[in-house]
């Protein structure tokens, strides 16, 4: 679960501007509502999902490593098939590849809703994550092509303010619908949603594409789909089995084999679906170190948090995604200030402060592990980690584009997207190690909650000292 969007989202329909073709303006208006309501499918989907875990957990009786499958199913999909259809987008029009994901994703949401059984959940949710591969990168680049360089700004500072809204109701809603109607109206309510994006884009959107754009890296998208689906599986069942076990060890094998023959495809692809060229720019690596980090502890740690909330502390689905609230209303807040200090005192300090608050509010929401009140227990360590979140990934999105030529702005915001996303995907499989079993005593859900907590401490204080030691003070690019 995490309700903050990867940094470098909103940087992908900027760079998508400069490829905007004569006439592919369209009706703006329509085209920034359609986007923003394909952009919530995905993000209201990801923030009420991870919400309802628990209630779908018990209410399909399924044990930890497969209710784990719920969500990483959806994120190994999206991870992995992201920047590849983001170059579809590209290749084959941008509308089209939009009208297409919102399609899927919205398919696979009714097969979620009218799921008899948990495998059948997991298969229809690693669909939506590839309606959500293409949906999301094509209607950043929809909305990018749309505007012209005047306006281009203040309609993604649009998108990126709704988004930002709809990810902080997404808990709220879905907490709501499980508690008053049922958990598969979280999945449901997409298919309105859906049909009014696609709607709106078709009649305000025109097609744009790239002109410079090669075929997607088919080749690549398959070997990291097949690399990620080994290791999430492989640490998902390493709770289970230990890492001693001969399927665990294959699992991981079989992932660094594919990660080897995924770096040879990449280097000698005519269009790779990652550059490794970005990756000579210190700053750069530095940058996607630091979000691989940072990114790990806030999505591992908000896997965990709604069974501490809602089966040790029994709080009401309702309360529990309100109590989650400040997360996205603090980032809303910070953001805008963090990006005005960023330009005085440079991206530095703000990325080695912001993951040290993220680490201290974790640490705090660890001390008070057994404190189920709301304003002593959980607000102030949800309101550290606002803070600290807020100040580092307005920073990390100026960082990642610096670091590179602005030909490669687009690329480099993708894979920072990517990296991401990745990094939450490797997080949630190895949750299981401090998840207990449903039915276990409160007692024991805290104790894992506690031990998370740390972990994801630990994980976001590297990030800072990542930040502190890779980002220059600069931004002259690479």
């Amino acid at each position: 679960m995490s309700q903050i969007a990867p940094p470098c989202d909103r940087a992908l329909a900027v760079a998508a501007g400069r490829d905007r073709l004569p006439g592919a303006r369209g009706r703006g208006a329509l085209v920034v509502a359609g986007t923003v309501l394909g952009s919530s499918l995905a993000f209201v989907d990801s923030s009420a999902v991870g919400l309802i875990l628990p209630i779908v957990q018990q209410g399909l009786g399924a044990d930890v490593g497969a209710a784990q499958w719920i969500v990483t199913g959806y994120l190994l999909t999206l991870s992995a098939l992201v920047l590849a259809g983001g170059a579809a987008a590209d290749r084959y029009g941008r509308r089209r590849v939009f009208v297409i994901g919102v399609a899927i994703f919205s398919i696979a949401s009714l097969a979620c809703g009218l799921a008899p059984t948990l495998p059948a959940l997991v298969a229809a949710r690693i669909v939506q994550g590839f309606g959500a591969a293409l949906l999301t990168p094509a209607s950043l680049a929809l909305l990018g092509a749309a505007f012209d360089d005047k306006d281009r700004a203040r309609a993604v500072s649009l998108w990126a303010a709704a988004s930002g809204l709809t990810s902080a109701i997404g808990p709220v809603l879905g907490g709501w619908l499980a508690q008053a109607v049922t958990w598969r109206a979280v999945f449901l309510i997409n298919l309105p949603l859906a049909a009014a994006a696609i709607a709106l884009v078709i009649t305000g959107a025109k097609e744009s594409r790239s002109e410079r754009s090669g075929p997607p890296d088919l080749a690549g998208a398959a070997v990291a789909t097949v690399s990620l689906a080994a290791v999430t599986w492989a640490l998902t069942a390493s709770s289970a089995r230990g890492f001693a076990d001969p399927g665990v060890i294959a699992g991981l094998a079989l992932g660094a084999g594919g990660l080897v023959a995924f770096i040879w495809i990449e280097r000698h692809a005519a269009s790779p679906m990652l550059p490794l060229g970005l990756f000579r720019s210190g700053t750069f690596s530095g940058a996607n170190a630091l979000t691989l980090l940072l990114y790990a502890a806030f999505g591992g740690a908000l896997f965990v948090l709604p069974f501490q909330l809602i089966r040790a502390f029994r709080y009401a689905p309702t309360a529990a995604g309100a109590a989650l609230l400040p997360l996205s209303v603090g980032l809303a807040a910070v953001s805008p200030v963090a990006a005005r200090l960023a330009s005085h005192l440079g991206p530095r300090p703000l990325l080695t402060a912001g993951p040290l608050l993220v680490a201290a509010g974790f640490a705090m929401l660890a001390a008070t592990a057994s404190n189920g009140h709301y304003w002593t227990g959980l607000f102030p360590g949800l309101a550290t980690l606002a803070l600290g979140m807020g100040l580092a990934v307005a920073p990390l999105t100026d960082v990642v584009l610096g670091a590179v030529e602005p030909a490669y702005e687009g690329a480099a915001a993708g894979v920072n997207s990517a990296v991401a996303r990745i990094a939450g995907l490797l997080a949630v499989a190895l949750a299981g190690f401090v998840l207990p079993s449903p039915g276990a005593d409160p007692e024991a859900v805290g104790a894992g909650y506690r031990a998370a907590m740390i972990a994801a401490a630990a994980c976001a204080a590297a990030a800072g000292l990542c930040g502190f030691l890779t980002i220059r003070k600069d931004r002259t690019h690479a």
